[in-house]
């Protein structure tokens, strides 16, 4: 009787991970035709109801349904799976953190993992060395995308153009300048005329456009953030910005460093708090800027009367007793009043918003960069994904293109900010009076929707306090 015949007798499954269609000796069938092999020469049997075969992105196990199915079953309490047979325990998880977690619940059930290429010897000898090759696995792709990007940061730093286009722009290849795209750059000019010149919210352009049958890059429809993004972007203006490498394209740039200056200091001064609603969701123009003198709390509208008003919502819910609420006619009349005042020369004191810089915006800035630097370690798992054959070739460029659009994104709102930084200077009185001059103007007028009055008095207002007992309105002006 030979020693094959006297081993034990165990029910196995096979884990096959697909792979890129010009690595035969990896195909699913060879894998399959491996595994199968290495269960008959071990005595493991394999029924066809045990084997996985994964065809969707393998990036998270979570999302990898045969595993998870594989998973469930080893761990069922009939214990039907006495071992899982992989071609690479690289095949099994993506990276030593996940492995030891599935490795170590199916090992407390007695399910077995083996890797039919990589043999490991018996004890906790062996059990180390699988933890070298998982390691090991992990630093070579590490290593791989260091060295890609420090590839990239060179060609950058030789001005080289190698970041994916925006919209309006295609890429030529090897490093030379974007060209212009005229039928994209016609949604370029539609965006910043109407928010430069007809000066419509992020939101109502990006409803205009999608209107208008135009579409990102990408063929998705606008969303706000697009629209920031493309406002924001120096690109337009001929900077050419990658991983912090700066430098003036050769590229054709039709919008003015003027005209873009002054974009960014509308934009900065139209920036709303995070927890502020966007104008275009508010039903008054004056929604959000209204507050109680008593409690603090914004004064909320109430447009479904024949006379409507604006009436503290704490007070509506019980939290004080004094009732604080003022008609939209009484605070609309009062609000251009003041305006009318200052414009026909009445003192009035306001904060520049350059001075406060440090810690909003500040906080926000980093937060930028932190994300910023989690795309490399994401890139590093990525390649590790595909270099450990998870992904597949083109998964790994999916998720690659992704991850480069993402920063793309990030480091063009770092630049916007550092931008905003860099022109502070504290504006002249006279100046600041012909800015609310142009906001009255607007508010005043009965033809302008809520939408453009509400953009306009947050470019100069930040709160007005309403206090209840004296009937007068306290305005917290701030210029950018």
């Amino acid at each position: 009787m030979s020693e094959n015949d006297t081993k034990q007798l165990r029910t196995g499954a096979l884990y096959i991970r697909v792979s890129t269609a010009d690595q035969a000796e990896l195909s699913p069938d060879a894998q399959k035709r491996l595994l199968l092999d290495y269960a008959k020469k071990n005595n493991i049997v394999i029924s066809n109801d045990f084997v996985y075969m994964e065809s969707v992105s393998g990036r998270r196990a979570q999302k990898r349904p045969e595993f998870q199915k594989m998973i469930a079953t080893a761990k069922q309490e009939s214990h039907p799976i006495d071992v899982i047979l992989v071609w690479k325990y690289s095949r099994f998880a993506r990276n030593q953190e996940e492995s030891i977690v599935y490795k170590s619940m199916l090992k407390k059930d007695g399910v077995e993992v083996i890797s039919v290429s990589e043999p490991l010897i018996d004890g906790p000898f062996g059990t180390l060395i699988e933890r070298i090759i998982e390691w090991m696995d992990e630093y070579y792709s590490i290593r791989l995308s260091g060295e890609v990007l420090r590839g990239m940061k060179e060609k950058a730093l030789k001005n080289g153009y190698q970041a994916t286009p925006c919209l309006g722009y295609d890429a030529v290849g090897n490093g030379q300048p974007f060209i212009i795209n005229e039928k994209e750059y016609r949604i370029i000019d539609y965006i910043m005329d109407q928010y430069d010149n007809y000066n419509v919210d992020t939101t109502a352009i990006a409803r205009k456009c999608n209107d208008l049958g135009y579409r990102t890059k990408r063929g998705n429809l606008f969303e706000r953030r697009n629209i920031d993004f493309i406002l924001k972007n120096p690109f337009y203006t001929g900077t050419v910005i990658w991983n912090g490498t700066e430098f003036e394209g050769t590229h054709e740039a039709r919008l003015s460093k003027e005209r873009y200056k002054k974009r960014l200091r509308l934009m900065n001064a139209r920036r709303r708090p995070a927890k502020n609603r966007n104008v275009s969701a508010c039903k008054h123009w004056l929604s959000g800027l209204l507050k109680c003198s008593i409690c603090g709390a914004t004064l909320s509208y109430t447009g479904n009367q024949a006379c409507p008003y604006f009436q503290c919502w704490k007070y509506a819910k019980g939290f004080h007793k004094t009732s604080v609420s003022i008609s939209v006619k009484k605070v609309e009349t009062a609000v251009i009043d003041y305006l009318e005042k200052i414009v026909n020369g009445e003192d009035f004191t306001y904060t520049y918003k350059g001075d406060n810089i440090s810690s909003t915006d500040t906080s926000e800035l980093d937060n930028l960069k932190h994300e910023l630097d989690r795309i490399t370690i994401k890139e590093q798992r990525v390649r590790a994904a595909y270099e450990n054959e998870i992904d597949t070739l083109e998964e790994y460029k999916e998720n690659r293109k992704r991850l480069n659009a993402q920063r793309e994104y990030l480091m063009k709102e770092i630049a916007s900010l550092e931008n905003i930084f860099q022109n502070t200077e504290q504006p002249e009185k006279k100046d600041v009076v012909e800015e609310i001059r142009n906001v009255y103007e607007i508010v005043r007028d009965p033809e302008n929707d809520y939408e453009t009055k509400g953009m306009f008095i947050r470019t100069i207002v930040n709160q007005i306090v309403y206090d209840k007992v004296s009937g007068k309105l306290y305005f917290d002006i701030i210029i950018s």
